[in-house]
Formats: structure tokens, sequence, C-alpha cells
């Protein structure tokens, strides 16, 4: 059994942080390319959103980290919370 719950610990999920979303219409996906700017519907400052499975799990706020950009934590959801993200 502890075998099992080893292997289920080391299973690897999608994690997922959003930093917004809106709606295009196709013309204005259309017209995309590089260097486009997509102005999203959060202001800088506000939570990002941690999904696991594209299901919810916390929020955190977007920080530098060397040459790259990261997540710190600010509220997670319970165990079992998690857990039910995971099952999704």
């Amino acid at each position: 059994m502890a075998t099992d719950l080893e292997t289920i610990l080391k299973l690897e999920v999608p994690l997922i942080v959003t930093i917004g979303s809106r709606r295009f219409d196709v013309e204005e996906v259309l017209g995309l390319g590089p260097g486009s700017i997509l102005d999203m519907n959060k202001s800088s400052d506000e939570h990002l959103e941690v999904m696991i499975n594209n299901k919810p799990v916390g929020t955190g706020t977007a920080v530098k980290v060397g040459e790259n950009f990261g997540v710190r934590v600010s509220h997670i959801g319970s165990p079992a919370e998690r857990i039910e993200a995971l099952a999704g």
C-alpha cells in the first residue's frame, strides 16, 4: 500500500496560472501577430488564479525569479479541495 501511495504522489498534473481572460472577435484574432499586446481584464496588482486540472485551488501574485516569472501563493485550498481538483 505504501508503494501505491508513493507512486500516486509522484504523478505529474497540469498546474495553470490564469492572468486573465477576454473574448475576441474572429477579426481581432486574425489580426494578431508577433509583438501584439493583449490587454487583459485584470489590473497588474490583482491576484492570479492557480488551477489544477482546470479547477481553482488557490490564488497568488506574480513575481520575477531571475529571468523568469513565478507565482507567490497567497491562498491555497484545503487538502480536500486540492484532492478533489486532482480527481477532476
